[in-house]
């Protein structure tokens, strides 16, 4: 028998990241053993609520065996009230917790992850470079040039990635952000005229045997997406992310006038948003997160049934180091896999000086941790200079 006896929370305030506060945990055990877990909401207006939502749920864990997830993650969800159909703070709190137990199982059985998921399916990850509208160096730029985008997609290439991710509609020409205003209902003449001649730009520049992956940020909605798919469709796009607000109604408008896959995810928790999607085939590549979704346990779930319905997954990656390490190990071992996330945060310092091991691809593939449990955890910055509550009884009931 094994029990968790204390859970540290975390918020990390960097003045280098300061719109950045990533929200973490570590879970303890009564036999010495801790695991390491993260609510990937460090940007965005949501880190108050899930640092706050992660010590709520953290109460109601204390004591129990940390090896049944499944226990633990029917406790969260249903004993809770507002667990059901949660939401994302919600499940980003049980995401960490979930995640931290299972690095608590691996490390208890001394072995990696993707052991417990039922073995790995292939030893490296094709993965590619993400977030090119702000570079591809360990200080983030606004590309704003049409120059400017093919020297980032060149660098990227340079490096061994075949595969890389732009947000066209960003930054207007003047290098301010496009406004609500202007990237939604229908988009004007030149401002697509923009969006295709970066497009064009960066496919020159890298050639035709690389892939290019439009990113969106559900910042258009469902007319100006189609706009967007449309005018860039002679350039060969791998798959066109988070369109619009992710909805499964305005997704088969989307998906029936064009010819572009469409990917979403990483705002779409557990699988019961994600099986109207499935069934109504408005996405064919399937983006959920670790670190918001429900954790490792419920993650699992959503890709055996994208499966079902011969839908790809690209876990969505934006977190830290951890969090990384998370992905690869469900993902090494998932027959629907096409490729892996390596965003820009990932190769700043900044990030890098949260955890313990700096994993990076090489050549453009990822080799998948074989450390016990995660293969990785948190470094003495987030130990020692995080703010930090921690939590040692169960102070909660419902």
């Amino acid at each position: 028998m094994i029990k968790i006896t204390k859970v540290d929370v975390f918020q990390v305030s960097n003045p280098d990241t300061p719109v950045s506060k990533p929200i973490l945990c570590r879970i303890y055990t009564d036999k010495g053993i801790y695991g390491d877990g993260e609510a990937a909401m460090s940007y965005g207006i949501a880190t108050t609520g899930a640092f706050g939502m992660l010590q709520d749920l953290s109460n109601l864990i204390i004591g129990m065996n940390p090896l049944e997830n499944e226990v633990i993650w029917q406790k969260m969800y249903r004993s809770t009230f507002w667990g059901q159909n949660g939401g994302g703070v919600f499940t980003a709190a049980m995401s960490a917790i979930d995640m931290a137990i299972w690095d608590i199982k691996g490390k208890y059985f001394n072995v990696p992850i993707h052991m417990l998921l039922g073995g790995k399916q292939r030893d490296h990850l094709r993965t590619y470079a993400s977030q090119l509208q702000f570079g591809w160096e360990e200080t983030m730029k606004d590309m704003i040039t049409t120059e400017q985008y093919a020297w980032a997609a060149k660098k990227a290439v340079a490096e061994g990635y075949d595969c890389i991710k732009v947000d066209f509609l960003w930054y207007r020409p003047d290098g301010k952000k496009y406004s609500d205003d202007e990237r939604t209902t229908l988009l004007n003449p030149k401002t697509i005229a923009t969006v295709v001649d970066r497009v064009r730009a960066t496919r020159e520049a890298v050639g035709d045997d690389v892939d290019i992956i439009m990113e969106n940020h559900s910042l258009t909605d469902a007319q100006s997406a189609v706009q967007l798919a449309k005018a860039v469709e002679p350039f060969n796009i791998f798959y066109f992310e988070e369109p619009n607000t992710p909805d499964s109604h305005t997704a088969k408008y989307i998906s029936e006038k064009t010819n572009i896959p469409i990917a979403n995810g990483e705002r779409i928790y557990t699988r019961w948003q994600y099986n109207k999607f499935f069934e109504n085939n408005t996405i064919q590549v399937a983006q959920p997160d670790i670190g918001t979704c429900g954790g490792i346990t419920e993650v699992k779930k959503v890709c055996d049934l994208a499966y079902i319905y011969d839908v790809a997954i690209q876990l969505h990656v934006s977190g830290s180091p951890l969090s990384t390490a998370a992905a690869l190990q469900v993902e090494a071992t998932i027959p629907n896999f096409i490729i892996h996330e390596h965003h820009i945060i990932n190769i700043t310092p900044a990030n890098i000086k949260l955890c313990k091991y700096d994993y990076q691809p090489v050549g453009g593939k990822f080799k998948v941790p074989e450390l016990p449990g995660l293969g990785n955890e948190w470094s003495d910055y987030v130990l020692n200079e995080a703010k930090k509550v921690t939590i040692e009884s169960n102070k909660l009931a419902w």
